[in-house]
């Protein structure tokens, strides 16, 4: 198969590598606390650009600022894009307060989940004295990004080189493997706090951040990777977990001798184990691809009302941490961190937590397919969202700090990331069989009048500790009504921990291994990572339309709601379950 190139240019620098800087600690913290299965390809069209915005050029040129002096109004006016302040600022006014990018010189200590001490290792980056806004390079050719099972020898070799440059770099080059690892623990474990917000952590998972900035990250270790090796075409592989032939972890991860490998993986997930992306523990393989096929449609198709389900939650200025994950992080992406994490280590290390999940290279093998979820879900029509596009200003205007492949500090905002085709790169086309995996309908309604004689009243049970398999009576909204969500409330969670359950409607047999079934609504689950206080509360809604339609439940006034955890153990609390009607409709054709 060809592939496209792309010219690989940055914003010049006459900055010299960063130094490295003494650690500072943060302020004290509270520690933790079947219808038809065909095979289908996906038609894109690269037209229109996916954030909507008018892509009128200027002329601005990028400012130097002081590392933490950060002007406020330029955060306001969205530094770093090919936009006019024109389009930036809506009628209304700018809302002015999205997620700033954090204070390095304010950088701390990240906290060990096994002890609730500091880690031993700095997971903070070197200090440098300027922040360049960082502007997309044009795009003379595109460069694309392969499925990993289907790379050629060629190309293992290649990758292999580049790691291995990436890991003799000095240490306190930015572009280190380890520093490069220690991106996501900063982030994403306790190092770093909002600007301004006191020791508000900053976090960019659980929220609509997850997949800009985890695109962002991607963009410059694919630069830093492609500049070590001297060919700006190298494109990071995508593992195809949501391909039959890609559910295997790639087979060029398993050589012991090659700098992509990372002995710290579950043992028992070598191939040809088959990842198990709803997390059943089933051994019958072909029922795992069938239920990772139903976890794909449902993600990707079935069960989100609006944009914000399959994104995330709002995440502004000011907010505290986990407002609320989105289908595909909290569901296949948070799976196969778990199954390759390794049991043998005190917290799942490497992959299986969030802190150490970078030193692995299967991370970002893993995130390139993520974010290629991100791009598939914005084109496909048979998901019926009205709205894919999140235009609110403190989305567009959140802003995070990498190190490009020169060395040299940028800002980017999330602006800028929305299409990645902008960014320069495509993905390898391959079949979604998941695309039309949508169960066969449920008509035997025996075994739930019987359960249903027993089950009690959703508002009698709540708020539960969910630490075993639960069943409760909900009220529908209006009878026969098909447009319905499942909203489950108040979620607390120990963040520290996996957690994980799975949520039924009207599930006529007992066998919860299953999920290629109508009764099959969607899921909750986490990588345990640090929060202050070691809580969060959060909620999710789960679409029912397609369920309603694939089940006789139109003429019943209540539905039994089954949650069936997957974690041993406590750690979860449900405040309540409700049928609302749903907020979003899909606009009709």
């Amino acid at each position: 198969m060809a592939s496209l190139n792309l010219s690989c240019t940055t914003t010049p620098s006459s900055q010299s590598r960063p130094s490295s800087h003494r650690l500072s600690a943060k302020p004290s913290q509270s520690h933790l606390t079947h219808a038809k299965r065909s095979n289908r390809r996906l038609q894109i069209s690269c037209a229109a650009t996916a954030d909507g915005q008018n892509k009128k050029e200027t002329s601005q040129k990028s400012d130097t600022t002081p590392q933490g002096k950060l002007d406020r109004r330029n955060m306001i006016l969205g530094l770093g894009g090919l936009y006019g302040t024109a389009n930036l600022i809506p009628a209304g006014g700018a809302s002015a307060n999205p997620i700033q990018s954090p204070q390095l010189d304010k950088c701390g200590v990240a906290t060990n989940l096994n002890t609730g001490k500091q880690l031993d290792i700095n997971c903070c980056p070197p200090m440098s004295q300027n922040i360049i806004d960082y502007k997309l390079p044009p795009v003379f050719k595109m460069k694309t990004r392969p499925a990993a099972h289907r790379v050629s020898p060629e190309y293992i070799q290649k990758y292999n080189m580049a790691i291995d440059r990436m890991k003799r770099l000095p240490q306190d080059d930015p572009r280190n493997f380890m520093q490069q690892a220690n991106i996501h623990c900063a982030y994403c474990n306790g190092a770093y706090d909002q600007p301004g917000q006191g020791t508000l952590d900053l976090q960019v998972h659980n929220s609509w951040l997850f997949f800009p900035f985890h695109r962002w990250y991607l963009y410059f270790y694919e630069r830093i990777l492609g500049k070590l090796i001297g060919d700006p075409t190298f494109a990071l592989p995508f593992w195809n977990w949501d391909n039959p032939k890609g559910m295997t972890i790639p087979p060029m991860f398993t050589d012991t001798k090659a700098a992509i490998y990372d002995e710290k993986r579950n043992p028992a997930c070598k191939p040809p184990a088959v990842l198990d992306l709803g997390m059943t523990g089933s051994k019958d393989l072909l029922q795992v691809v069938a239920n990772n096929l139903t976890i794909m449609y449902t993600e990707m198709i079935r069960g989100n009302s609006d944009v914000y389900d399959f994104m995330g939650k709002p995440y502004r200025e000011g907010t505290p941490v986990n407002p609320g994950p989105g289908a595909s992080e909290r569901g296949s992406h948070t799976a196969a961190h778990v199954w390759v994490g390794d049991p043998r280590q005190p917290s799942g290390e490497d992959l299986g937590n969030f802190y150490s999940a970078g030193r692995d290279p299967l991370f970002y093998c893993h995130h390139a397919n993520v974010d290629r979820m991100w791009t598939l879900w914005q084109y496909l029509p048979s998901n019926k969202v009205a709205n894919k596009k999140i235009t609110d200003d403190d989305f567009l205007n959140a802003s995070f700090l990498f190190y490009d492949e020169n060395a040299q500090l940028v800002r980017v905002t999330v602006r800028d990331c929305v299409d990645n085709r902008r960014m320069g790169y495509d993905l390898e086309r391959i079949d979604l069989p998941w695309l039309d995996y949508r169960p066969p309908p449920q008509t035997a309604r025996a075994k739930v009048r019987r359960a249903e004689a027993t089950a009690p009243d959703a508002e009698s049970v709540f708020p539960l500790k969910l630490d075993r398999i639960v069943r409760v009576l909900v009220g529908k909204t209006k009878k026969g009504k098909a447009d319905e969500v499942l909203l489950i409330e108040n979620i607390t969670v120990d963040t520290s921990k996996y957690l994980k359950f799975d949520v039924f409607v009207n599930d006529e047999d007992d066998n919860v291994g299953e999920l290629d079934k109508a009764a099959y609504a969607g899921t909750y689950a986490q990588v345990p990572h640090k929060t202050n206080g070691g809580t969060a509360t959060t909620s999710i809604r789960l679409k029912l339309t397609e369920l309603y339609e694939d089940m006789d439940v139109a003429d019943d006034d209540t539905v039994m709601v089954t949650l069936v955890p997957r974690h041993k153990g406590d750690g979860v609390t449900i405040g309540g379950i409700k049928i609302i009607e749903n907020p979003t409709p899909a606009k009709k054709s």
